[in-house]
């Protein structure tokens, strides 16, 4: 497998995730803009999330059937107009509707990006991949927040301009069509009890780890009194650890099985999350997140691989469906914990890594023999 041959692939699974997570360290800035409020403005997350996930649940099938290729150029030019348009709209209503559009756009991009991937490498280093790919999503989540600080710095618009710049390259080097079948994909070949398993896990892995960066924001302003920067830093080391383990990670899924490194992932994950709500310093809170970012990583190394694996005649519409569900795992995470996290901080981060740990009952039946 070549560097140069798939960072395209890895560039764009970091293009998805770092725009819908931008937003979120813009809100000053876009509510000065719109004059609008904090609640108004803080909705164009949803508005970028709820297509990005709902849409997932088709869109892989759609681009299989009309090709990989034709799709995936034609969502990047359509997110490099959106994000131009979204730099210079007027008002926050049209704001709103080009980020619900940016959303939509990527549903077409993120799960086609991970089919292609897995058809250019060998079955042998399937997980190194797909591990690589995990990495970059998650570096791309937690390192938004970051990036997008350092552009709002000089002017929000760049955050969106250069997001267009990176797609507009993006939709020169677009994925391979898949191989050739005697008819197209059919989107009810998804409906297997091996891809509703995947979707569990992927539900509550990022619902109970991955998804958990807000309220780690929270606990470290509310205990701590960490300023947005030093808040901003805390959060990045999961990404950071997620880069770091990325690949070794997908090489223990291609030696050891891809159940056997996600259940390892889920049990140090659930661990340190319910620890989380213990940390005496914000230095144990950040060492613990970064830890928590290395149990992520094996965990997704494992259930991507397997993701992508779970239906061969439709790889793109197997992974896009499951990856609806990660993506409203992480959407549903706010609305789980912040009520628990209310009664006490620890109530919050002990449920979710409960939940985490539930992650191995939707895993443990995937396992078959190698």
């Amino acid at each position: 497998m070549r560097a140069h041959g798939t960072a395209a692939f890895y560039i764009g699974g970091f293009l998805g995730p770092f725009g819908g997570g931008v937003v979120a360290v813009l809100v000053p800035q876009l509510r000065d803009a719109f004059d609008a409020t904090t609640a108004g403005v803080a909705a164009s997350i949803p508005a970028y999330l709820v297509p990005f996930a709902a849409l997932q649940l088709i869109s892989g099938t759609i681009g299989e059937r009309l090709g990989r290729r034709r799709v995936v150029r034609a969502g990047y030019i359509a997110y490099a107009l959106l994000s131009v348009a979204a730099a210079f709209v007027p008002s926050l209503g049209a704001f709103l509707v080009v980020r619900a559009l940016q959303g939509a756009a990527n549903a077409f991009l993120t799960p086609l990006l991970l089919a292609g991937l897995a058809d250019e490498v060998p079955p042998r280093q399937l997980g190194r991949a797909v591990g690589t790919f995990a990495a970059v999503q998650t570096a791309a989540i937690a390192l938004a927040p970051l990036g997008g600080g350092a552009l709002g710095a000089v002017d929000w618009r760049l955050a969106f301009v250069s997001q267009a710049v990176v797609a507009a390259l993006l939709a020169l080097v677009p994925p391979r069509d898949g191989a050739a079948r005697a008819e197209r994909p059919r989107w009810r070949t998804v409906l297997t009890r091996r891809v509703g398993l995947l979707c569990g896990a992927s539900f509550t892995g990022y619902a109970g780890v991955t998804g958990l960066g807000f309220l780690v924001a929270v606990l470290a302003a509310d205990h701590f009194g960490l300023s947005s920067i030093a808040r901003g830093v805390l959060l990045a080391g999961f990404g950071v650890a997620g880069i770091l383990l990325g690949r070794p990670a997908g090489n223990a899924a291609d030696r050891y099985g891809r159940v056997p490194v996600a259940c390892a992932g889920i049990v140090v994950s659930a661990g340190l999350v319910a620890l989380l709500g213990f940390a005496p310093t914000a230095v144990a809170l950040a060492a613990l997140w970064f830890a928590c970012g290395l149990g992520s990583t094996l965990v997704w190394a494992g259930i991507n691989t397997l993701a992508v694996e779970a239906v061969p005649d439709n790889r793109a519409g197997g992974t896009s469906v499951i990856s609806a569900f990660r993506f409203a795992g992480n959407a549903a995470a706010p609305v789980m914990w912040l009520p628990l996290y209310h009664v006490d901080p620890r109530l919050g981060f002990a449920g979710a890594g409960a939940l985490a740990l539930a992650t191995l009952a939707f895993v443990l039946p995937l396992r078959v023999p190698r």
